[in-house]
């Protein structure tokens, strides 16, 4: 679970709305791509790496995780097998909750397997 701004959790914590603010996505999206990038070096083939942030801006997800692949081609993002969550798993294999939609907290979430050493 990636530090992140938390604005998938509003609304139960409406005060977080005060509290965050452009410049705090764009810090926590360049912390993200460090801890993303670092960790990657310690996989194997065969590998995955699971992002996930409780919060559902751009920036600090399928922004974050795009360029990751963009600069680790040796990265595939995997669908989940899982049935349980399959109706949560959009068109480039994320998962995303969205409060108004799922009753939950917005949540995002990628599998990123290593396919090559």
């Amino acid at each position: 679970d990636a530090p992140c701004s938390g604005l998938g959790t509003v609304r139960r914590k409406p005060e977080i709305k005060w509290h965050v603010g452009e410049g705090d996505i764009k810090t926590m999206s360049a912390l993200q791509k460090k801890i993303l990038n670092t960790s990657a070096r310690y996989l194997k083939k065969g590998g995955v790496l699971v992002y996930s942030t409780c919060t559902i801006t751009c920036e600090e997800n399928e922004e974050v995780i795009r360029g990751f692949l963009q600069k680790n081609q040796e990265f595939r993002c995997r669908r989940s097998s899982l049935e349980a969550v399959s109706k949560l798993i959009d068109g480039e294999g994320f998962l995303r909750t969205y409060p108004h939609r799922d009753g939950m907290d917005g949540f995002f979430g990628a599998l990123l397997v290593k396919e090559v050493e």
